[in-house]
């Protein structure tokens, strides 16, 4: 049986990357990896440590003492990131783990470990990762690669109905600061920096449903996974 293909899916917060490639994932019978997960993950292992953000050593140690497993539900579809034993993602999208996950993915000792831990989970085949670097960094052989992208008021609103629907208050003018800081981090940092890989197929989802992008990623992917 030949080996099934790797799909990468980058693009910046808020451009709707994690929703769609949960649901390319189901509809393909993919593992489901949500990288920026795990950067969240060391982020609120961090915070609850009362560990310096600003501290790189520590969080290289943090991150390396820190083991990842994947919990997929498949009755439901929810997928749940486990470190050390514990569920933490009902932790993930707090205001301190979201104000300070962009400090901690610069460390490059977070990055180096973590990294080898995403290629772990797709050495055999057949996951849907996404994330910022996937494509150009994680993933170089990945046979798919996607880049999702939308402009920057689509994406506060797509933020703001996933607040809403996790049950959290809305500060619109706190997720776009976020936004925008997230947008300059992600892309002037050294270490995997958010871009645009040149093999990489761009769909601007702007103006598409996430429906539209997953069909169009499906069918560019299904010759390879039929």
């Amino acid at each position: 049986m030949s080996r099934l293909p790797n799909i990468a899916i980058d693009g910046p917060a808020g451009s709707g990357k994690s929703t769609v490639a949960r649901a390319v994932a189901q509809r393909l019978g993919f593992l489901y990896v949500d990288t920026g997960a795990m950067y969240r993950a060391i982020t609120y292992l961090a915070l609850k440590q009362q560990i310096d953000l600003d501290n790189q050593e520590a969080l290289g140690a943090l991150a390396k003492g820190t083991r990842f497993s994947i919990v997929h539900f498949s009755q439901s579809g929810s997928i749940s990131i486990w470190c050390n034993g514990e569920d933490v993602t009902p932790y993930l999208r707090n205001w301190d783990v979201t104000g300070g996950v962009s400090r901690v993915a610069e460390a490059a000792e977070v990055r180096c470990y973590l990294v080898r831990s995403q290629r772990v989970f797709a050495r055999s085949g057949g996951v849907v990762m996404e994330g910022r670097d996937i494509g150009t960094v994680v993933l170089p052989d990945a046979e798919f690669k996607f880049f999702l992208t939308a402009d920057l008021e689509t994406r506060i609103k797509r933020r703001a109905l996933e607040h809403c629907g996790d049950g959290r208050s809305i500060d619109t003018e706190e997720l776009r600061r976020q936004l925008v800081h997230r947008d300059e981090t992600d892309s002037n940092r050294t270490v995997g920096p958010l871009k645009i890989g040149s093999d990489a197929i761009v769909i601007d989802g702007t103006r598409l449903t996430v429906d539209d992008t997953v069909d169009r990623i499906v069918t560019l992917c299904q010759g390879r996974v039929a």
